[in-house]
């Protein structure tokens, strides 16, 4: 049988094996989903090197590698909740989401967060065919426009801030960070792992280094009410529709995050519904940007996210089906880890002194920033660090960070 020009054989041993290459990237995807500061970006291309050495077709190296990818975008909200260190992905909503642990609400936030990535992957399978082919053509105008499309995001995120200050502020931060890009992207670190780069101590120190220098004085994690949803269902499938758009964009438009993408989704939905909407939003941005990635690679040649240049780089063919199994299996998966584990980290973390606690993640992103760029790494943390501190100072989001991104983009470096 020929499903988009590849012929699939329906061998149990094929299937088996092709099962457990998927379940290898499945227990990949949550070791590194749950340790605070590793992007899946950076675990995708530490596999990629790696990937010769494995043995096997690299059409199922590269599902494992998606599937990978897939349940990271998943479980990464469970540290993002519990110890304020978010992947830079979860950036938007990790502020937000921390509040409601703090509220006791963490039980809650969880399971928003996998209903949100959840109900992402099932909007964006049938989404992707048509997006793709809209994207594909739009695609010359995006690109060659595209500086004054991030400059328009830029705008809207400071003007979407509610008061003056709160705009200024916005303003201070994105050119401070957009700065602090310029001058650091075209950085090139050896490193003790050979891959990686600056992105991942600077988004370790602008989003992780400073929720946990200010939650140091807190309580931490307190005693968390049971899992009762408050958001209706009609709330939740919009702004889980509206996250599974949005994810269309961070797939095919260089530079917005999922971040960006999650406050441009809020946009979308009739009614702001605030911190459990920033969750939703995110986790379903988060989630669906992979799949979309993954028909941009194939429609455009061109990988958007970590996970995809992983695939290119391991010379693993397009296989659609394989892929779209993979993504399948590994979003079933990772719904039902965020609801095994989230509850059990969030009760641990609940245990531990809280201080402790943040300089040991501290320490751990100083150690992970140090592996992916050396010591030019732990000197970039330092300085994303102060600059991360910024938006609490100013009273803005920290959304306004992600000019470390847009920046450069925009005035081409």
């Amino acid at each position: 049988m020929a499903v988009f020009g590849t012929r699939l054989l329906l061998n149990p041993t094929a299937a088996t094996t092709t099962l457990a290459f998927i379940l290898g990237g499945i227990m990949v995807g949550t070791v590194s989903g749950l340790t605070p500061g590793v992007h899946v970006n950076n675990l995708t291309l530490l596999l990629a090197s790696m990937a010769g050495s494995i043995a096997g077709p690299p059409k199922l190296v590269g599902a494992a590698i998606l599937a990978a990818g897939v349940v990271h975008s998943f479980l990464d909200v469970i540290p993002s909740l519990a110890l304020g260190a978010p992947d830079p992905v979860m950036a938007a909503g990790a502020l937000p989401g921390h509040r409601l642990v703090i509220e006791g609400q963490g039980r809650e936030a969880l399971r928003l967060s996998a209903l949100g990535s959840g109900l992402a992957v099932a909007f964006a399978l049938p989404l992707a065919i048509p997006v793709t082919a809209v994207m594909t053509s739009a695609y010359p105008h995006v690109r060659h426009h595209l500086p004054v499309l991030l400059v328009g995001v830029a705008a809207f995120l400071v003007f979407t801030e509610p008061t003056t200050d709160a705009k200024v502020g916005g303003l201070v931060v994105f050119c401070t960070s957009a700065a602090l890009g310029i001058l650091t992207l075209p950085l090139s670190p050896s490193a003790p792992l050979g891959v990686g780069g600056v992105l991942t101590p600077l988004f370790a120190g602008l989003f992780g280094a400073p929720v946990l220098v200010e939650a140091m004085d807190g309580e931490g994690v307190p005693e968390q009410a049971e899992a009762t949803l408050t958001m209706t269902q009609r709330a939740l499938v919009v702004t889980a529709l509206a996250g599974a758009f949005a994810g269309a964009v961070v797939g095919y438009l260089p530079g917005v995050s999922s971040a960006i993408a999650a406050v441009l989704a809020l946009a979308l939905v009739p009614r702001r519904t605030e911190a459990r909407g920033f969750i939703v939003a995110t986790s379903g941005v988060n989630t669906s940007n992979t799949i979309f990635a993954l028909f941009a690679l194939v429609s455009l040649g061109t990988p958007r996210t970590g996970v995809m240049v992983a695939l290119r780089e391991t010379n693993a063919p397009l296989d659609l089906p394989i892929l779209l199994a993979s993504v399948a299996v590994a979003g079933v998966v990772g719904f039902v880890l965020v609801l095994v584990l989230g509850d059990t980290y969030l009760e641990t973390v609940g245990e531990l002194d809280y201080r402790r606690l943040s300089v040991g993640v501290l320490c751990l992103l100083v150690a992970v920033s140090f592996l992916f760029a050396g010591i030019v790494g732990v000197g970039l943390f330092a300085a994303s660090a102060v600059v991360g501190l910024l938006p609490q100072r100013v009273g803005c989001r920290r959304v306004h960070l992600m000019g470390v991104l847009l920046g450069p983009l925009i005035v081409g470096v």
